[in-house]
């Protein structure tokens, strides 16, 4: 079952109307405080790091671009026809490769891993902000796109996010702007129970490698100059 037409609708929205440049989109941090440190985690438990790496849920490629550096062959891929725009747009040397996909859609996640083989899956605080109903699908993909050699990565808000970001939210100036285009878009702070998580991935076939919490930095800032950091969680999982 694929997402719904108005969750597609409303990231279309957003990343149509978002800045080009680097650092103005909420969590579109530099890569040396999100995915550099990911990848530390993530490198140490690949049994084959040569396999094709699908950043999932790219945006607009600002990690991708980073993970090509480091992988032979690295595919964005994103529900949203605009935020492919932006990737492929701020990659015109082609490091990597970018495609319109809907994780949640048995179908793509077949075609996808038919055309690569197994795969490495990266995905940073995707699952949080997908329809509930679409969550268990999403799970179901990756373990479609590792099959029986790849392992991926993905890192959530954990439940403690909630506080921060309501805090946020409910401060008496309103959101800090970049939370704020989130929210003008119908994107509201998604809410993940963290053992909901590890269900998922146990339905999905996927058991868990390694896992731990480390703070999501994000590309805001409070009134003080103080960068956001949303507390989160990582699992590096693989099949069976």
């Amino acid at each position: 079952m694929s997402v719904t037409s108005r969750y597609r609708a409303a990231w279309e929205g957003f990343w149509r109307e978002a800045p080009e440049e680097q650092g103005a989109v909420f969590w579109d941090a530099e890569p040396a405080l999100t995915v550099g440190p990911h990848l530390a985690l993530f490198e140490p438990h690949l049994t084959a790091p040569t396999l094709p790496l699908v950043d999932l849920g790219c945006g607009n490629g600002t990690q991708t671009r980073f993970l090509a550096g480091r992988f032979p062959h690295v595919v964005g891929a994103d529900l949203s026809d605009a935020a492919i725009d932006h990737a492929r747009q701020a990659d015109p040397a082609g490091l990597a490769t970018y495609r319109v996909l809907d994780g949640s859609e048995k179908d793509e996640a077949q075609t996808l891993h038919a055309e690569l083989g197994d795969a490495n899956v990266y995905m940073r605080g995707v699952l949080h902000q997908a329809e509930p109903d679409d969550r268990q699908a999403l799970v179901d993909g990756i373990a479609t796109l590792v099959g029986t050699t790849g392992r991926a990565f993905l890192v959530e808000l954990a439940e403690a996010a909630k506080s921060v970001l309501m805090g946020l939210a409910q401060s008496p100036s309103g959101p800090p702007p970049k939370l704020a285009s989130v929210f003008r878009h119908g994107i509201a702070p998604g809410e993940i129970a963290d053992d909901a998580v590890l269900e998922y991935l146990r339905t999905a076939g996927l058991r868990v490698v390694a896992s731990g919490e480390m703070p999501l930095t994000t590309a805001e800032y409070t009134p003080d100059g103080t960068r956001i950091e949303l507390p989160s969680k990582w699992v590096v999982v693989a099949r069976g």
